[in-house]
């Protein structure tokens, strides 16, 4: 049996650790001396403290440690530990989103951003749309657009998305993701819509759309600044994407921000 100043040794738990893991019956010792209230531990708890050690650098919540060590199904402790590395795996590319974002922000000279003025005609889609919450657009985009694929043989442009101002002000509203055809077919929830006719301040989104909203604000910053105000729904143009290359690097997003001029501007 060892001390619990020993285990603590041979394990790299503080005593203070292993005393709260024992109240929350997590790592219970071996015995415990009635009379003095010693702890003691059998070496082979020594793998299971090293387990949680691990568990707890990782940042599992003890909860799910307590499960993971007391279930003696190893899928299921496999089950428990895939689902936290993957919860860490998001956490870590949104921390590395916002440190990019943060270095374009914080730039001494960022590039200016390149604005043309474009009239687009109106143009016959297939097109989903639907009123969605802003967090859950990304997953409903992607089913979204594996639909119109599905049915859509003749695309004759490039994918597209309209945002309604109510999504990023209110955090929910229409969404409009369609592709350029002719024909455009009536099959589950695909069907053939008439975009209007438009005056866009035309930007290019480069990489990843992590920080998509720097180029938003660059683009409402020249709009307020040429004098010309916002009417309609964001429009964005998917150039290149995640459908066409894993590589971030290489995306293309065309953002058009519907415009018109003000009097006298």
């Amino acid at each position: 049996m060892l001390a619990i100043g020993e285990f603590s040794r041979l394990t790299h738990l503080s005593v203070r650790t292993l005393r709260r893991y024992h109240d929350a019956d997590l790592l219970v010792p071996a015995t415990v001396d009635p009379a003095s209230g010693y702890r003691y531990y059998s070496v082979d708890q020594i793998p299971t403290a090293q387990v949680i050690h691990r568990l707890r650098e990782l940042d599992v919540p003890l909860p799910d440690v307590r499960r993971i060590v007391s279930s003696a199904d190893p899928g299921a402790r496999a089950g428990l530990v895939a689902d936290h590395l993957h919860r860490l795996e998001s956490e870590l590319d949104r921390t590395r989103a916002a440190v990019a974002s943060l270095r374009r922000l914080l730039a001494p000279e960022p590039a200016p951003v390149d604005v043309e003025l474009r009239a687009v005609p109106a143009t016959e889609v297939a097109a989903v749309e639907a009123d969605v919450a802003h967090d859950e657009v990304l997953g409903w985009y992607a089913g979204a657009m594996a639909e119109l694929d599905a049915v859509v043989v003749d695309p004759i442009g490039a994918p597209g998305g309209v945002y309604d101002n109510a999504l990023f002000e209110e955090g929910r509203g229409h969404v409009l993701v369609h592709v350029p055809t002719k024909d455009a077919p009536r099959v589950g929830r695909v069907h053939p819509v008439v975009l209007p006719a438009v005056e866009l301040a035309v930007a290019t989104h480069v990489g990843s759309h992590d920080d998509i909203e720097v180029t938003y604000g660059e683009v409402g910053t020249w709009v307020v600044t040429n004098a010309l105000a916002v009417a309609g729904p964001i429009r964005e143009t998917y150039l290149v994407g995640p459908r066409n290359t894993a590589d971030a690097s290489a995306w293309r997003t065309e953002i058009g921000w519907p415009v018109f001029r003000v009097a006298g501007g």
